[in-house]
């Protein structure tokens, strides 16, 4: 059968039963019904364009299905044919060149690959470049920073904080203890526009700064509650009225272990003797460089994304009660803090790190 502009489609009365039935069966996938609407439009002599216009599909369409009707009957409308495979995978020596490729250093002055510069070394397309890194998890243009610990009793506070955290001693609370200092409450010059489908929402690249504020929080692991305080300064002073408010909180009789980076108001002489005058505190300090051990890092993550980075404020008091309904909502449901690595595995990923020769 050619692709004729008008073609004669002949069906016998026991296919046209069966495609009619086909139509009017509304549990038969529409692909389905759409393919038999057409063979019944074309038997009734209509134009390729009037078949095409009232079964929603285009001219070639209708030349397709009226050409496997011919072939194969009402079963063959009823089938895919079987596609023939797309582009051959590249051979295991090509996707090894490229990983090899990814993971050393480009040639010339550029410090590291771009999928078109590797496409084109490597001879193949864009395409399967980027296949390729996803399925080896290949990321060249992200790069991942850190700071090794030179702290010598580093092993030894590892093992302590994981240890409060996996196995936390009876009768006690482990709180993890930090401040998040120079929160700025920044507004627009000029209010922005908000989301709509097809557009982002917009706000003007200045602002306004009207002040900084501090927050002081302690996340409880055991429970996910959040104690925080918002304060103008940051010093030991304020420290210990954050203690003092901890303190108030939690229950008497409850043992309190806190874990602290190595901040030097954390450990003034102050502080200190108010520590030796409340014996139910034990102070847990990470290691030097080792803040990332400190929970609460995780909620201030979290504030800065959810609250803080897009927020607009007016003034520090519009800040800090921003920041206290933030808290409100947070511990109406908050959730446990899991910590899933054991310290030796830690330790094993640190060891792999190469050392810098001096």
């Amino acid at each position: 059968m050619g692709m004729a502009q008008d073609v004669s489609v002949i069906v016998r009365d026991d296919d046209r039963a069966r495609l009619e039935a086909i139509v009017g069966d509304r549990n038969q996938r529409q692909k389905h019904m759409q393919r038999a609407r057409i063979v019944l439009l074309s038997a009734d002599r209509l134009p390729v364009a009037a078949v095409a216009r009232q079964a929603g599909v285009s001219r070639p369409a209708v030349w397709r299905w009226q050409r496997r009707f011919a072939e194969q009957g009402v079963s063959g409308l009823l089938r895919d044919k079987t596609r023939p495979p797309g582009t051959p995978p590249l051979p295991d020596e090509t996707v090894a060149r490229v990983v090899a490729m990814t993971c050393a250093e480009p040639p010339g002055e550029a410090t590291h690959w771009t999928g078109r510069a590797l496409a084109k070394e490597a001879g193949i397309s864009l395409s399967s470049v980027q296949r390729i890194w996803a399925e080896h998890d290949l990321q060249p243009h992200r790069l991942r920073t850190f700071k090794r610990s030179n702290d010598p009793a580093f092993a030894e506070k590892l093992r302590d904080i994981v240890g409060l955290y996996v196995d936390p001693p009876a009768h006690s609370l482990v709180l993890s203890v930090d401040e998040k200092s120079q929160i700025q409450a920044l507004d627009r010059t000029q209010p922005g526009l908000p989301l709509k489908p097809g557009r982002a929402g917009t706000w003007t690249h200045d602002y306004k700064r009207h002040g900084t504020t501090t927050l002081f929080a302690a996340l409880n692991v055991l429970d996910g509650r959040v104690i925080g305080r918002c304060m103008a300064r940051h010093r030991h002073q304020e420290f210990i009225r954050f203690l003092n408010a901890i303190e108030r909180e939690v229950p008497a009789g409850k043992v309190i272990h806190a874990i602290l980076d190595n901040y030097a108001p954390h450990k003034h002489p102050k502080v200190r003797a108010w520590l030796a005058r409340h014996p139910r505190w034990t102070f847990h300090f990470t290691p030097t460089s080792g803040s990332w051990l400190n929970a609460v890092e995780t909620f201030f993550s979290t504030l800065t994304r959810r609250r803080l980075k897009r927020g607009v404020f007016r003034s520090i008091v519009e800040l800090q009660t921003a920041i206290n309904r933030y808290l409100a909502e947070h511990n109406q449901a908050p959730r446990p803090f899991t910590w899933t690595c054991s310290a030796d595995a830690v330790l094993d990923r640190l060891d792999a790190i190469p050392v810098p020769s001096v």
